[in-house]
C-alpha cells in the first residue's frame, strides 16, 4: 500500500511538473509572438505620429523642399480601390461560399475549393501581372479599375472559404424548419441560413479587406499611382501603399517622415478592421460556450 502511494505521488508530481513546463512554454511562445507586433506598432507610432497633422489628411503631396503637404489623394484613392475590390470580390466570394456549403459535395465543388486554396497562396505580384495583361494592356493605360480588379481577385478565396465554413455551421434543423413551412430553397438559403451566418461572413469580409488594404505589389503594375486628385476609374490613381513605397525609397528626409505617417494611418486602418472582425464574432463565440 505504501509503495502504491509513493508511486501515485511520484506520478502526480510528474504531471504537475509537465503541466508547469507546458504552461510556461505556452506563455513564452505567446510573448515571443507578441514582441514583433508590439515593436512594429511602437516604432511606427514613434516615427509617424510627429508627422501627422490636419494637413496630412487634407492636402496633396508637395514637391521636395516645400514644407507641409499630405496624402489626401492617396487616402481617398485607397478607399476607392477597396470599394472597387469589394464590388468584385464580395459577390463572387459570398455566392461561391454558399454554393460550396450547400451544393459543393461533388467533383466540381472539390475543384472550386482547390482553386480557391491555390489562389490564396499565389503571390500578389503574380495577380497584379495577370490583371496587367488582361486589363491594363487592352486599355493601354494604368487605371483604378485594374487596381480594384487585382485586389478583388485577392479577396475572393478568403471570403469564399470563410463563408463556406460559417454556412456549414448553421444547424440543419433551421433549414428543415424553413422548408417545412413552405419556403423555397433559395429563400431558405438567403433568408435563414445566410442571416444566421452573417456574423462569420462579415468577419471574413473584414479580414479580406484588411489583407488587401496594405498590398503594394499588384498596385504598382495596375493602378500605378498619381500625385494629384484623380477619381476617374479609367486613369491611374494614388494609394497609400504605393505612396509610402515611393516616399520610403526616396533620399529626402521630409518624404521619409510622410512615409512613416502614411504607414501609421495604414496600420491603424488594419487594426480597426481586425478589431471590427473580432467584435463581429463576439456574439457567435458566446453562443457556442
Amino acid at each position: 500500500m505504501n509503495l502504491r502511494r509513493r508511486r501515485g505521488g511520484m506520478w502526480e508530481m510528474k504531471r504537475k511538473v509537465a503541466n508547469g513546463l507546458m504552461w510556461s512554454g505556452a506563455v513564452v511562445a505567446t510573448a515571443a509572438a507578441l514582441v514583433p507586433l508590439v515593436m512594429v506598432l511602437y516604432y511606427v507610432v514613434i516615427q509617424g505620429l510627429p508627422a501627422l497633422s490636419l494637413a496630412f489628411f487634407t492636402h496633396l503631396p508637395r514637391p521636395v523642399g516645400e514644407p507641409g503637404g499630405g496624402m489626401a489623394n492617396a487616402i481617398v484613392g485607397t478607399l476607392i480601390l477597396i470599394g472597387l475590390a469589394s464590388a468584385l470580390g464580395l459577390p463572387i466570394g459570398i455566392l461561391g461560399g454558399i454554393y460550396l456549403a450547400e451544393f459543393g459535395n461533388n467533383r466540381f465543388g472539390w475543384s472550386v475549393r482547390f482553386a480557391a486554396d491555390v489562389l490564396a497562396g499565389v503571390p500578389s505580384i503574380v495577380v497584379g501581372i495577370l490583371v496587367w495583361a488582361i486589363v491594363v494592356v487592352p486599355m493601354q493605360s494604368f487605371s483604378a479599375l485594374a487596381g480594384g480588379a487585382a485586389l478583388g481577385i485577392m479577396m475572393i478565396p478568403t471570403v469564399m472559404r470563410t463563408t463556406e465554413e460559417l454556412v456549414r455551421l448553421v444547424p440543419v434543423s433551421q433549414r428543415e424548419a424553413a422548408l417545412s413551412l413552405g419556403a423555397t430553397q433559395r429563400r431558405t438559403i438567403f433568408k435563414v441560413v445566410l442571416v444566421a451566418a452573417k456574423g462569420g461572413v462579415i468577419t471574413g469580409v473584414l479580414l479580406a479587406v484588411a489583407r488587401i488594404a496594405g498590398e503594394t505589389a499588384p498596385l504598382l503594375v495596375t493602378a500605378l499611382g498619381n500625385t494629384f486628385w484623380s477619381t476617374g476609374l479609367d486613369r491611374p490613381i494614388a494609394s497609400l501603399p504605393v505612396q509610402i513605397f515611393n516616399y520610403a525609397i526616396s533620399p529626402y528626409d521630409e518624404w521619409h517622415a510622410q512615409a512613416w505617417a502614411g504607414a501609421l494611418v495604414l496600420v491603424t486602418l488594419v487594426l480597426v478592421l481586425s478589431a471590427a472582425a473580432r467584435y463581429a464574432t463576439r456574439g457567435r463565440l458566446r453562443a457556442t460556450r
